[in-house]
């Protein structure tokens, strides 16, 4: 059997319950259903981050993101870059001679051509590089070019995007990433469905979310088709997952004017939500099918996490690590296949706006055990010159964000100092017991939350040593 291609399709802030099979079907997503019930669903399956730029970095390295040094989504001081001494997957797979291609959003190096797609290992990439843009007013960034738009939807034109790659493609083994930026603000939709959730009674925020799912669901069923209709649906991984979880609490720019900002939704009862460590923040979907290479109509319940994607893929296709950082992700291909896996790691999250703050936001699973740092709130900058500095990212974010292909170089403002109140109490959860976190079981198992929280101590500190290890690159010499 010749080597298989691979579809990795990532969302944006979505979760379990933006599928219909596990909402009633109040979001209507036939092909994502489908794909579960054609595949295999991995319901302990876990984003390396709660947030963006961190969450791909581990998917793209197979490291936790903070040795990467994309630690936040703030691509105006660059921390959304995966430093230049890291490896990405599409390096390997182009280093073991397949076609690699990214359609979508980037956002690990939004502002800096070395930081580019094209330079991290794929070969083309159509989309754009900060973390959102309008889905009727984008420019696409193909290859460093730049087009405006055409009117078309967004999501739609990523579709097609996608769709020329694998019919370039189509003679040699690929490997293509198309992260949608949907459900991710702003909120736009073609009216005409936004119409059908307004109808089941859902508010406008809610019902447009649902809509743009629902147009990323019609672009999963394209692609498939398109496929199928190569003949290459069958040695084909196709996997559909999300950075992670839903954002429920959005800003006024990011919503249509007179909508709410709150687009609280079902999410299958998870507590917490994009940003948080909780599990309504982290605990994300992901569907595997390959029908040459797995059974279908299964689900995995062993924890899985985003790092472990680099070394099993890698191991699926055949194509050689060489080099590199150490790999933190395991080869989970026996769990993929329904057998036992030998053993498994625990794994750690942590994310705030600027450097990491190990006692803020922080967890560890260890088995069926979490051990969570609760975020601190009251995380205060010291002097009214900080403050102003806060102020002036917030104003500047905006223009990045949508327009950062205007800019050559981050801007290399200081960090702002943080007064860090007191950490609060850790807390101890039973995931198999209680998946949604509700009951706190630190003071019943004080020996194994001190064990946890020593081990999660250790990890941060070594994480952070490394990151404060990495080079800056400096300015940049080219203009891309």
């Amino acid at each position: 059997m010749s080597r298989p291609n691979v579809v990795l399709i990532v969302a944006d802030d979505m979760g379990y319950g933006d599928f219909g099979r596990f909402n009633n079907g109040y979001v209507e997503t036939p092909a994502l259903d489908q794909l579960i019930d054609d595949g295999t669903c991995l319901s302990q399956h876990y984003a390396g981050s709660a947030v963006c730029s961190p969450s791909r970095a581990a998917l793209l390295t197979g490291r936790y993101p903070i040795r990467t040094g994309a630690i936040t989504p703030q691509e105006v001081l660059g921390m959304d870059r995966i430093a230049l001494a890291e490896t990405t997957i599409a390096d390997h797979f182009k280093s073991a001679g397949y076609a690699t291609g990214m359609v979508g959003k980037w956002h690990n190096g939004a502002l800096d051509p070395r930081f580019h797609p094209n330079a991290r290992g794929f070969d083309e990439f159509a989309g754009f590089r900060g973390g959102w843009a309008d889905y009727y007013k984008w420019r696409l960034d193909r290859n460093g070019q730049f087009e405006m738009s055409d009117g078309r939807y967004l999501t739609e034109v990523l579709t097609q995007e996608a769709i020329g790659f694998i019919q370039r493609h189509q003679s040699e083994p690929f490997f293509l990433m198309v992260p949608y930026n949907a459900p991710h603000s702003p909120l736009q939709a073609p009216e005409e469905i936004t119409e059908k959730y307004l109808a089941k009674g859902l508010t406008r925020g809610v019902a447009l979310t649902y809509a743009m799912i629902e147009v990323m669901d019609q672009g999963v069923a394209a692609i498939r088709q398109e496929l199928d209709a190569r003949k290459l649906s069958d040695n084909t991984i196709f996997m559909f997952t999300s950075d992670n979880g839903p954002a429920f609490m959005l800003r006024d720019d990011q919503v249509p004017s007179g909508v709410s900002i709150d687009a609280t939704r079902w999410n299958c009862g998870l507590n917490g939500a994009k940003g948080s460590v909780y599990e309504g923040g982290i605990r994300v979907p992901m569907v595997v099918s390959w029908p040459d290479g797995m059974s279908g109509g299964s689900e995995i319940t062993e924890t899985v996490h985003f790092s472990d994607w680099l070394p099993t893929l890698t191991s699926l296709c055949d194509v050689p690590v060489n080099g590199g950082m150490p790999i933190d992700g395991v080869d989970v291909t026996q769990i993929l296949r329904g057998e036992e896996q030998s053993s498994y790691p625990d794994r750690f999250w942590q994310w705030n706006n600027y450097s990491p703050i190990g006692t803020s936001n922080t967890a560890m699973r260890s088995g069926d055990w979490k051990l969570v740092r609760p975020a601190i709130s009251g995380i205060q900058f010291t002097t009214p010159e900080d403050e102003e500095l806060a102020d002036r990212y917030v104003e500047k974010d905006i223009e990045y964000k949508y327009q950062p292909d205007n800019f050559a170089e981050i801007l290399r403002w200081p960090e702002p100092n943080r007064v860090i109140p007191e950490p609060l109490p850790v807390e101890l959860y039973d995931l198999n017991a209680d998946p949604n976190e509700q009951y706190n079981l630190a003071t019943d198992q004080p020996e194994r939350a001190t064990k946890m929280l020593d081990e999660l101590q250790s990890w941060f500190e070594e994480v952070e040593t490394e990151r404060k290890a990495i080079p800056a690159p400096g300015p940049p010499s080219l203009q891309r």
